[in-house]
């Protein structure tokens, strides 16, 4: 396997990688040689022939055809930087991304994908991460899908520049690729209001869910039930904040509201997430109360349960003391 276009950019490209790697090590990620070897050797910049950087004005973009050299250096120097790309932007509005190296690399360690797995990714994006998977565990084990035909067809291209095939699908995520189930993991890169069912439904027993949720990652383990399949686990410690998920079920626009609470708990991440994840459901005055009750905890004591019961959140423990509904669009 190799890349099928020429590519001028391949020696400068491959010093670039292996520098964002050791960066990536250096802060305790990529610690299996498999994922380690999908950083070193997919090359990130097929996938962003051009981004865009914020300034004063609005949006600048990069590309890797600029008739100016040094353009052209700044947007290579930029594809292997440890930060998201903007790619896509429909009236001002970024709509795709390429994320964080080093916050994929964390949620594909989190999956405990091995070869001979299969994969569910929603949201294709530039088609970075599906390479990445597809490094590791084949292009058949791979199913990528995306709303929008425009992006699927970006990533279809840039996937195929760098030598991989992946089912790539143009449809609505929430629902999933029945066709191609059953999943030993789905990972999301767009942000949830709560968890499809039809994600839960097309995983195996025992397969992860890994969906960015409420400005934090969580990290589910389906399981069966007397009931049918169920989804449970906990929010990792780190924040992540990604593009909504666009479709039938696309979460609520809504912002915690903060007025009236002190300034300090405002103000800090780990109360704002509660309020992000209670909106709509907890009092923020309540919240409060529990969260300086329970110690300020950070996101890693927070969990979501998903099944036929219903989708609720909780603090601690599924049957503990501090549970609440999750709010937003459900299925049908």
């Amino acid at each position: 396997m190799g890349s099928t276009v020429h590519d001028p950019f391949a020696a400068e490209a491959a010093t670039a990688r292996s520098s964002l790697v050791r960066r990536i090590r250096a802060e305790g990620g990529l610690t299996d040689p498999s994922w380690r070897a999908a950083f070193e050797q997919v090359p990130r910049h097929l996938f962003v022939p051009y981004y865009f950087v914020g300034g004063r004005g609005g949006y600048r973009r990069l590309w890797c055809a600029d008739p100016d050299p040094d353009v052209r250096d700044r947007w290579l120097r930029g594809a292997y930087e440890d930060v998201p790309l903007a790619t896509r932007l429909k009236d001002g509005v970024l709509v795709s991304s390429s994320s964080q190296p080093s916050l994929m690399a964390l949620m594909l360690d989190e999956t405990g994908l091995r070869e001979g797995s299969t994969v569910l990714e929603i949201g294709a994006g530039t088609g970075y991460n599906a390479a990445l998977l597809a490094h590791r565990l084949g292009d058949d084990a791979v199913t990528t899908v995306d709303l929008d035909p425009d992006i699927t067809e970006a990533a279809r291209s840039h996937l195929a520049a760098a030598g991989h095939r992946p089912a790539v699908v143009t449809g609505d995520g929430a629902r999933g690729c029945p066709a191609r189930a059953p999943y030993d993991a789905v990972i999301a890169t767009c942000t949830l209001g709560h968890v499809p069912a039809a994600w839960i439904a097309q995983c195996r027993p025992g397969a992860r869910i890994l969906a960015p949720l409420a400005t934090g990652l969580i990290s589910l383990r389906v399981r069966e039930t007397p009931d049918g399949p169920l989804a449970e686990g906990n929010f990792l410690p780190t924040a992540a904040f990604f593009v909504p998920l666009r479709g039938a079920e696309s979460p609520a626009g809504r912002l915690p509201p903060y007025g009236g609470l002190p300034r300090r708990a405002a103000a800090d991440d780990r109360f704002r997430f509660l309020l992000d994840l209670g909106a709509g459901t907890l009092d923020p005055f309540e919240a409060l109360a529990m969260w300086e009750g329970e110690g300020r905890p950070g996101r890693e004591r927070y969990g979501i349960t998903a099944g036929p019961g219903g989708q609720w959140a909780w603090l601690d423990d599924p049957a503990g003391a501090y549970v609440w509904p999750l709010t937003g669009p459900r299925d049908g």
